[in-house]
């Protein structure tokens, strides 16, 4: 029986191994979206930004005057 338990013994360790990994693979994940989800705002603000400038050219709405040249 000495066998078995040794074999129980490291399957229980890597058991106990996988779940302490899966909790720390599960932290690292939730910051990296955190992060992420923060880019993505900064992102989405600057398009829209630059959507409306966009926009507003083609509108004729720009503040500059005399774009014309001559």
């Amino acid at each position: 029986m000495g066998l078995m338990d040794t074999i129980k013994g490291w399957f229980g360790k890597a058991k106990d191994v996988a779940g302490d990994v899966g909790e720390t693979i599960g932290d690292v994940a939730e910051k990296a979206g955190d992060v992420a989800g923060d880019a993505f705002e900064a992102v989405k603000d600057k398009a829209e930004d630059v959507v409306d400038t966009v926009k507003d050219k083609f509108d004729g709405d720009d503040d500059e005057e005399g774009s014309g040249g001559a």
